[in-house]
């Protein structure tokens, strides 16, 4: 009836108390050192209780099997992975973006280390006859014709990131960093806290299904609220967020451990509790009803450009909403598009993995719908989706949009290290917790300007690259300058992937054979 694991424990404890007896004998001070071994077979009778098969097998040893799993995921990002085959944001990537917010030369030694025959690989083909483009095409003006107030953009800004996903230190690190470089930082779902006005860093505010910072007892929208608050000169824009890419179709969570007194005030919620956002917006339920309410918000915040932001999922109510446009007279001033690829603080494994449409995917498809209904050229197609070097820009730029926005990126600016604990609160290096002695080691005036630094040498290689391509201006960046290598053999430029749309194509009929099933399923009255 004795098993292996009670034998062996029996035996350990047995010589326990017999090592014990003759160390009391002999010299009771080692008595101090013996006391681990009852401590360690108080251990093994908890084990041999437990509900863990390894630990009911292997009392007291098996815990070294928990602790080395406690301790892989420091052990890999530093000593087993390569260069290029860290997730989601590799060794090589984080370098690069480290490099240039200190200010050094991000240059490399020998040669590349890519696989640039591997399946996956992107490039661009130079020209003999390279551009210098000047810093003012890093810029852009935001603001269709509905618009009064037009925002003069920079072509790269900082994601949606809320307040209690980040830190206060890393939200004013990033604001102060918006400030000195003449940029923008999206404030993410969580409402405007008073860590994103100290430095009056210019602000896009995002508008989620919670309506935090501008909502009723209810949960419902206020409009006197955000009139109040985005009639504010630190507000340049409004965003509305439809979906997002690391959980489409879920609603935004912020885990009760975060939820301190200030988030609660910030967010108008309960504290301590889990903070839910609900999957759909409570204002719409339709295409229509998604431009109302944009107009409604432009209407409210004096004329601002106002848009929307969503992670691509069926195509038919994307373009259910171009419809809309067509038959409403109504259109956003720009469109944020989410990659199923962009990060969060925390979201459903399934959700993160296998929900959504890729950024390089998305951006051809909503480029072209646009284009097809003749509005390409008034509204600005915003890509959000791993963006941490400048040639990731002009693959975007190349492929539908006109500017960038990026998040993970500007926290590794502010000395975010990939530890992946930011659903936790447990963030060691106090960039995504709430935990206030985490917090404070976050020296908000030397990551303000690595998060300016960043900023302008991203931008500074996307001017550079496209100049490399032949190019005088990022607006003439098309897919036919990108190459996708496929599996191993000839790439092909994303022109040949995707259709080639003229403006006003689809109000002529000429709908590709690829998107017309879609067009003729979209409905404006219906999601």
């Amino acid at each position: 009836m004795w098993g292996s694991p009670r034998l062996l424990y029996t035996l350990f404890v047995t010589t326990t108390i017999l090592l014990g007896a003759v160390l009391f004998k002999r010299n009771p001070v080692w008595l101090w050192v013996w006391a681990i071994l009852p401590l360690l077979a108080l251990l093994g009778a908890w084990d041999l209780r437990s509900t863990h098969n390894v630990l009911r097998n292997y009392p007291i040893l098996g815990h070294i099997r928990y602790l080395l799993e406690f301790v892989r995921p420091e052990l890999r990002q530093y000593f087993f992975e390569s260069e290029q085959s860290g997730r989601p944001f590799n060794r090589e990537q984080r370098e690069i973006v480290n490099k240039r917010a200190d200010g050094q030369p991000d240059t490399e030694p020998f040669g590349t280390r890519r696989d640039a025959e591997g399946a996956g690989a992107d490039f661009a083909q130079h020209s003999i006859t390279p551009q210098k483009i000047d810093d003012s095409f890093g810029r852009l003006w935001i603001g269709g014709p509905q618009c009064l107030k037009p925002y003069h953009s920079s072509r790269l800004n900082i994601s949606a990131m809320s307040f209690g996903a980040l830190s206060s230190h890393a939200v004013l690190a990033m604001n102060k960093g918006a400030k000195l470089g003449n940029f923008a930082q999206d404030t993410g779902e969580g409402a405007i806290s008073p860590y994103h006005t100290v430095y009056e860093g210019d602000l896009i505010w995002e508008i989620a299904s919670g309506y935090f910072g501008c909502r009723t007892r209810d949960g419902n929208f206020d409009p006197d609220e955000f009139r109040k608050k985005a009639t504010s000169e630190q507000v340049k824009m409004i965003e509305i967020k439809v979906s997002q890419g690391a959980k489409p179709a879920h609603g935004g969570l912020l885990p009760g451990s975060k939820v301190n007194a200030e988030i609660a005030r910030t967010r108008e919620i309960e504290q301590g509790k889990d903070c839910l956002s609900p999957a759909q917006h409570p204002e719409f339920h339709t295409p229509y009803g998604l431009l109302q309410f944009v107009d409604r918000l432009r209407e409210l915040c004096g004329g601002k450009p106002v848009g929307f932001k969503l992670c691509l999922g069926k195509r038919d109510e994307f373009m259910g909403i171009c419809k809309a446009m067509l038959e409403t007279g109504i259109q956003p001033d720009f469109i944020t598009v989410d990659g199923a690829e962009g990060g969060t603080g925390a979201a459903p494994a399934e959700f993160e993995d296998f929900i959504g449409t890729y950024i390089n995917e998305a951006l051809p498809f909503v480029d072209n719908c646009l284009t097809g209904i003749g509005k390409r050229d008034e509204i600005v197609i915003i890509a959000s989706g791993k963006v941490a070097m400048g040639f990731d820009m002009v693959t975007k730029v190349a492929l539908g949009a006109d500017m960038c926005n990026a998040a993970r990126a500007f926290m590794f600016s502010v000395g975010c290290i990939q530890a992946q604990r930011c659903h936790t609160n447990t963030c060691p290096t106090g960039v995504a917790t709430q935990n206030p002695a985490r917090t404070k080691s976050l020296d908000v005036p030397s990551k303000a300007i690595r998060v300016r630094n960043f900023h302008h040498a991203t931008v500074r290689s996307f001017l550079d690259i496209t100049g490399a391509l032949g190019l005088d201006s990022p607006d003439r960046l098309t897919p036919e300058h990108i190459f996708h290598r496929q599996k191993y053999g000839p790439a092909n430029t994303y022109r040949e992937m995707h259709p080639n749309v003229q403006s006003g194509d689809f109000l002529k009929g000429k709908v590709p054979a690829a998107y017309s099933g879609d067009w003729n399923k979209a409905d404006a009255s219906r999601f």
